[in-house]
């Protein structure tokens, strides 16, 4: 998977994503990223001026559409050329819908995604229009610029690529999987501060494990999190549970006592 990332900070986002998992990750080839300099398309040469004044007035400056709209279609061209199809462009923004564990794994599933990242007021509505397809914020306050959003987007997004986490089943039991918070781990040793391993992690019984462990999901969601915690129990009502029937004796039923033995091989006939 390729993330594309256009920036008036490349040297910001190419060394945070470089380091850790990420890093590992594209050292084998299983991700990359790109971070282009919007400054590279600018008409001003002597200054790579990419900002200007807001028409109708207004404190701080604007990033101009065109600089934005030719990296795009730099970057856009070279994925086709690569075989590529034309990308998804995400505009980091407060203004757009919020980003959650559901949409990092939608967007895992690309081949290539374009992050525009905004700086002084924002960005020329116009070339918004033109390219692109994806509005998001990672929560409602405002920050500097959109680099550390992006970065955060692509960390968690990258990590669902198969082959990123060493242990795939990792991603698969975190927390937000099936709307629950990852349970409580432990590990050595196994008493500190008086406190101690819950029991059944030691027991060795897995199956025990498994449940011990989606109890306590369930639990620490509701707790911290009733917001999932009603959303999971949606999808997954609880079982009625089944009512025995009582069956009655009639006065023809024989009375077998507690010592006859049963020969299921045996079948009675009327008469016998």
């Amino acid at each position: 998977m390729n993330f594309h990332i256009m920036t008036l900070f490349p040297e910001m986002v190419s060394g945070s994503l470089s380091n850790s998992i990420t890093g590992r990750a594209e050292n084998k080839g299983i991700i990359s990223f790109n971070a282009v300099n919007i400054r590279d398309y600018s008409g001003d040469l002597k200054h790579h001026k990419v900002d200007d004044y807001t028409y109708g007035g207004g404190a701080g400056m604007l990033m101009q559409a065109q600089p934005i709209y030719d990296c795009f279609i730099d970057i856009r061209d070279k994925i086709i050329q690569n075989g590529g199809k034309i990308p998804r462009v995400i505009y980091v923004t407060p203004q757009g819908s919020v980003f959650n564990q559901e949409k990092a794994r939608e967007l895992s599933k690309e081949d290539d995604l374009v992050f525009l990242c905004g700086h002084y007021e924002g960005v020329d509505e116009r070339v918004l229009e033109e390219i692109v397809t994806d509005y998001i914020s990672i929560g409602d306050y405002v920050l500097t610029g959109g680099e550390l959003p992006a970065m955060v987007m692509i960390d968690a997004i990258a990590r669902l690529v198969p082959g990123v986490l060493n242990n795939d089943e990792s991603a698969l039991t975190e927390s937000f999987h099936n709307n629950l918070l990852e349970y409580p781990q432990y590990s050595r040793p196994e008493e500190w501060m008086g406190k101690k391993v819950p029991p059944i992690l030691l027991s060795g019984d897995h199956k025990k494990v498994d449940e011990w462990r989606l109890e306590q999901s369930i639990i620490r969601t509701k707790e911290r999190r009733p917001d999932l915690y009603e959303k999971w129990l949606l999808e997954n009502p609880p079982k009625p549970e089944k009512k025995k029937r009582r069956r009655r004796k009639t006065a023809e039923e024989p009375v077998v006592s507690e010592n006859a033995a049963i020969d299921s091989d045996f079948d009675l006939k009327d008469g016998e």
